[in-house]
């Protein structure tokens, strides 16, 4: 597989004037350059032919005629232009094929090799690190390659060749290779397309890190993952990855051996499974960006990343949030701009982070970031949150400085901003709302808001408490009374007394006191000591009447109760008298009777 990837046979290189234009007043040739699968155009006119040449035999590397001289009559003519570009196609043809590896920097740079082709491309490297190479390592400037300059380098260190062909010192390969080991930030930059006027994809083409020896920051965009080859020899020294529009997973890039096993675990983990290989962890990396991919799940791969603080996967094809568990060390984390549509219970895969995005998804309810307490900042903007209640699962948030809900329905509500800020409760004034710092006036209708919501609650407590009462009373008119019982008398009772009239209790008002006395029938007086029990009781001062009672009467009264009188010094005690019978288990009826000067309230009550 590799061997197709890195074709080690030395490709041929061929070309050919295929056509020519009218370009104000002179011909430009269209000339077509092949090396290998590999071809590009490039366009001349005849005194760039004759420049080239006056070059090459300055170096005394070819022959004067070689090169078909220049006409001054009928220059554009078509007969002449049609003889000129086989003539000029044969010029070239024989300049390469005198210079099959070793090809003149004048020739080069006419043919565009520097751009196209592997050994131009490596040399015009290898001379621009020559110059300025050990300035950039010691000013620690990230150095931008593309796709096909490591391409090229790949494929000079598999074939069997020199490191320096053209015999000029400058262009070594070698100096390429001190760079790359020193090197600490690289910058991998594609294109789209074709390069150039050539066919080559950069996307396609495969090319090896592992030349790189000491890189602590890589960023890489525009490149096929699949075509990445070296990664896994940076995960002891890279302390930050970014990677763009080259990714469909995550295991593409941080288990780029995950192919070849099919059951693999990271290392120091503990698997209950049988385990085809142990993957090595990314010991230093703590910032990893894989924003602006097509990523559609968080895979298990994480788990070979436990030091990572800052983890970038915006822009990509989220709908759900998962394995963020195994990453203990989050701080801050993007999921902007994906296909989320419900977070739930987010503390338990995000437990720790200070720091939130959730921009640019299809988020309704906040319900799941409500034990997120450590969050610090939180990015809500360009979703469709329409209620003001779902803030309040994030209001009790004790750390929550920051928040971004623009873009959102609910910032057309009247008033949108402090009744945002109502929701925080105490905290109001801590809080930073999408990008503003809360005002003095906007904390005052905070108050007011909180004043009215206290309020509100207050009420809803005493109707509820009113209704509760309600409903016990309803209840307690209902039951049936605890006096009342069919069950026979005891026997004790029957064998004392037997058939015996009710007697009779009355208590009769008094302007000062009452007095009830217990008449008994005889047989009663006869067993038992007659008894006499007078019950007074004083005339209390309004002052110190006691509270009346809201609870309801037991349910062994029927209860038929006026209004009192306004004046309190109208009030009356109730005076109780009873009169035991002196006969035993004949039932009772006892009359309490309260009189005022306005009111008199009689209760009575039969029991067994």
């Amino acid at each position: 597989m590799e061997s197709a990837l890195f074709p080690e046979d030395v490709l041929e290189r061929k070309v050919c004037v295929v056509g020519s234009e009218l370009v104000e007043n002179y011909t430009v040739y269209i000339i077509e350059v092949s090396d290998g699968e590999h071809r590009w155009t490039v366009k001349h006119r005849y005194s760039d032919f004759h420049d080239l040449h006056e070059k090459l035999t300055a170096e005394k590397k070819v022959d004067r005629r070689l090169l078909p001289p220049k006409k001054m009559l009928g220059k554009n003519s078509k007969s002449l232009v049609e003889r000129r570009q086989k003539e000029l196609e044969l010029y070239l043809q024989t300049l390469l094929q005198q210079f099959p590896e070793a090809t003149p920097s004048p020739l080069t740079c006419f043919l565009h090799f520097h751009l196209y082709e592997i050994n131009g491309i490596t040399a015009a490297l290898a001379e621009e690190l020559f110059n300025k190479g050990e300035q950039l390592l010691q000013a620690g400037e990230v150095f931008s390659l593309y796709p096909l300059q490591l391409y090229s380098v790949s494929q000079q260190l598999r074939l069997a060749k020199p490191t320096c062909c053209s015999g000029d010192a400058k262009t070594d390969l070698g100096h390429i290779l001190d760079f790359t080991c020193r090197l600490r930030y690289l910058k991998v930059s594609g294109t789209r397309g074709p390069v150039g006027s050539s066919n080559i994809q950069e996307s396609s083409l495969p090319f090896d890190l592992s030349v790189f020896k000491s890189l602590l920051q890589i960023e890489i965009s525009e490149c096929s993952s699949l075509q990445i080859r070296g990664l896994s020899s940076l995960r002891s020294s890279l302390a930050t990855l970014s990677i763009h529009h080259s990714m469909e997973t995550m295991t593409s890039i941080l288990v780029p051996e995950s192919s070849e096993f099919s059951q693999w675990e990271a290392e120091g983990a503990e698997s209950g499974c049988p385990i085809t290989a142990v993957i090595p962890v990314w010991r230093n990396l703590t910032t990893l960006d894989m924003s602006h991919n097509g990523i559609s799940t968080i895979d298990s791969s994480v788990k070979l990343i436990p030091k990572v603080e800052f983890l970038d996967l915006s822009h990509n094809k989220l709908s759900t949030v998962e394995n963020l568990q195994h990453l203990y060390n989050l701080v801050h984390v993007d999921l902007s701009y994906n296909c989320l549509q419900v977070l739930e219970a987010a503390h338990t895969r995000l437990g720790n982070i200070k720091t939130l995005s959730l921009a640019g998804n299809q988020l309704q309810q906040l319900s799941g970031l409500t034990k997120l307490y450590s969050l610090v900042n939180l990015d809500l903007s360009h979703n469709q949150l329409d209620q003001l209640e779902e803030i309040r699962n994030i209001g009790s948030l004790p750390c929550l400085e920051k928040l971004n809900l623009s873009s959102n329905p609910m910032c057309i509500i009247p008033d949108y901003r402090t009744k945002v800020l109502a929701q925080f409760g105490d905290r109001a004034s801590e809080v930073c709302l999408d990008g503003q710092v809360t005002t003095e006036k906007e904390l005052d209708t905070v108050e007011v808001l909180k004043a009215i919501q206290k309020a509100k609650e207050v009420k809803d407590r005493m109707s509820s408490g009113d209704k509760k009462i309600s409903e016990e009373t309803r209840l307690s008119a209902a039951a049936p009374p605890h006096l009342s019982s069919s069950s026979p008398p005891s026997s004790s009772s029957s064998s004392c007394c037997s058939a015996v009239a009710p007697p009779t209790v009355t208590s009769s008002p008094s302007s000062s006191s009452s007095s009830s006395s217990f008449s008994s029938c005889p047989a009663q007086q006869a067993s038992c000591p007659s008894q006499e029990v007078t019950s007074r009781e004083d005339s209390v001062p309004p002052s110190t009447l006691p509270p009346v009672d809201a609870a309801p009467p037991p349910p062994s009264f029927n209860t038929n109760t006026n209004l009192l009188p306004a004046d309190p010094t109208q009030v009356h005690q109730p005076a109780v008298s009873l009169s035991e019978h002196t006969l035993c288990g004949a039932p009772t009826s006892i009359t309490t009777t309260t009189t005022t000067n306005t009111t008199t309230t009689t209760n009575s009550t039969k029991a067994v």
